[in-house]
């Protein structure tokens, strides 16, 4: 049995409730992504940046590029600042998410569609639980995410799994193992981050192809943060220990409250453009068992 590590980005430890027995030890882990990453493809094409702050993507007609956490994580908070490419990103797609291993892979996406001129970016969720998918939710953002940073974090604990944008959730997806629907428990992840070219799909279906006068694109990334729990080679005990001064951490039972719901609510009703749910067509034999079941 793999060991994990409990860390957090700064300095708190947290205390992961867990069915399972988990080895664990103690690690610093700083927003920084000369420690915390490592750009695994691209031949050159990622650059950290700023001292390890942020980390930028290029993408050509040749290859695009991406980088990978260094460790893997079962349960936690995870924050990353991003700047998607302005003007016509056509056909490009810029991604934030998680996977294991293997043909029952566990996956947590966050996935930004280019655009036209003048069009919005899509975002585009999406979870897997042992191989499965076909979770999708859409949406327009509220704003324009190529003149400014803006933060995306997606918190993961054995109850839900939240997307949120600027800390305003825009989805969540809950724990009903209980009814026999699948969810991430037991896979550690590691944290992917890519710029590639999708025009044959990404954009209007795959009408609107990339435009390669306007490469190379490049998108920007910053502040990566992490509370979680992260695999190790060391043993130990993942809790609270004598004398720790660190408190539990709000990320491992992390829901909505009434402001949290509305704001969802808004965020649904005005900004989403697609929902595996109410996709019936795509369903015939009926929509899935946890849409049938409150959201939040």
């Amino acid at each position: 049995m793999a060991a994990f590590s409990c860390s957090k980005s700064l300095t708190n430890f947290m205390i992961l409730p867990l069915s399972i027995m988990i080895a664990c030890f103690i690690t610093p882990s700083a927003a920084n992504f000369y420690s915390d990453v490592e750009l695994n493809w691209g031949n050159g094409r990622g650059k950290i940046v700023e001292g390890g702050r942020g980390l930028t993507l290029s993408l050509d007609q040749y290859s695009g590029s991406g980088f990978q956490s260094k460790n893997e994580y079962l349960y936690g908070r995870f924050d990353i600042q991003l700047k998607l490419i302005p003007g016509n990103s056509a056909g490009t797609v810029t991604t934030f998410f998680f996977a294991s291993q293997g043909s029952a892979h566990d996956e947590i996406d966050f996935e930004f569609f280019g655009n036209s001129s003048g069009d919005p970016y899509t975002v585009h969720t999406n979870v897997y639980a042992q191989g499965k998918g076909n979770r999708e939710q859409q949406f327009r953002l509220w704003f324009d995410p190529t003149v400014a940073f803006h933060t995306y974090s997606i918190v993961w604990n054995p109850q839900r799994i939240i997307f949120l944008v600027d800390n305003l959730p825009i989805r969540v997806f809950n724990n009903q193992q209980a009814f026999g629907v699948p969810f991430p428990t037991s896979q550690p992840m590691r944290v992917y981050c890519s710029l590639w070219n999708a025009d044959d799909w990404a954009t209007q279906g795959g009408r609107v192809k990339t435009d390669w006068t306007k490469a190379p694109f490049v998108a920007y990334y910053r502040n990566f943060k992490i509370n979680v729990c992260v695999s190790g080679s060391s043993g130990g005990s993942c809790g609270p220990k004598s004398g720790d001064t660190f408190s539990n951490q709000a990320w491992q039972t992390q829901g909505l409250d009434a402001s949290g719901r509305n704001r969802l609510r808004w965020v649904q009703q005005r900004h989403m453009i697609y929902n595996y749910c109410t996709d019936k067509p795509r369903f015939p034999q009926g929509i899935p068992s946890e849409c049938k079941r409150s959201r939040f």
